[in-house]
């Protein structure tokens, strides 16, 4: 049986930037074994499978080593793949259903717009071997459901950030967050995001992150619509805008190639 396979540049509009995810679109469901063993070959960050269910989407995402709960740009990949293939009319809005809960995409001209929940932050004392790990003294260290969020003081530490992996891979979350303020024009904060312990050391550019951290320079900068960006070595823009417990993530995403599996 073949199985369509799409690799897609998530949060840009340019080939081989922003964060590349993997879609897969199922006619039947398959076992979960075979899905990680699919997004261990496929060898990206995220890989997103779907299969049809009511008048939407059943949506999964593996990285190459487990299944997430959550994942942003390969949800954007994936409505941005429903809409080219003409699988879903380009005025009809994405539904998902997921482990996250009802999750929705529309087009926004060249942009698509995530509706996603919010994921809000408990503060607490980081971690003495954190702080070891990333080498850096944090403004603020936070927590939500899923990962550490790390307010430091600039962004040349950001972007100089070099991190143990192995080390990282040993604390007990999803991943880290770490951003500032930004100073680049055109951007209110940047991020970068660490998840070597789901088998991603460096994430390109990070959706789900995107739902703790607009609530939390929402705050800070007392505005409910951001642009932000986050400074991976690929890069990527996303569009922000804090709706009560929603934020609307808004991206672009580009086809990079498509195939089949044999499996």
């Amino acid at each position: 049986m073949k199985i369509p396979l799409y690799q897609v540049d998530a949060f840009t509009d340019q080939p081989f930037h922003g964060n590349p995810a993997g879609v897969c679109f199922l006619s039947a469901p398959r076992p979960n074994q075979w899905m990680q063993s699919v997004a261990q070959e496929i060898n990206l960050s995220e890989t997103a499978f779907l299969l049809q269910e009511d008048s939407g989407y059943r949506l999964r995402w593996f990285t190459p080593t487990v299944e997430v709960d959550l994942c942003g740009h390969a949800t954007l990949a994936s409505a941005h793949i429903l809409w080219e293939t003409d699988r879903l009319e380009m005025d009809k809005i994405a539904q998902f259903y997921s482990r996250s809960g009802s999750l929705t995409a529309r087009l926004e001209g060249d942009w698509i717009q995530l509706n996603f929940p919010v994921k809000r932050l408990e503060l607490v004392t980081i971690p003495e071997e954190l702080s070891t790990v990333l080498g850096i003294r944090p403004v603020f260290v936070g927590k939500n459901q899923f990962d550490y969020l790390v307010e430091v003081e600039s962004e040349e530490i950001l972007r100089s950030l070099q991190p143990d992996m192995t080390r990282l891979s040993q604390i007990p979350v999803r991943g880290v967050i770490v951003t500032c303020a930004s100073t680049t024009p055109g951007y209110d904060f940047i991020s970068r995001f660490f998840a070597p312990r789901i088998g991603v050391p460096e994430d390109p550019v990070t959706g789900s992150a995107h739902c703790c951290l607009a609530p939390y320079w929402s705050e800070k900068l007392h505005k409910q619509a951001m642009t932000a960006y986050q400074a991976s070595r690929r890069g990527g823009e996303l569009r922000l805008h804090l709706e009560n417990d929603r934020v609307l993530i808004t991206g672009q995403a580009v086809t990079v190639f498509q195939g089949e599996l044999n499996a």
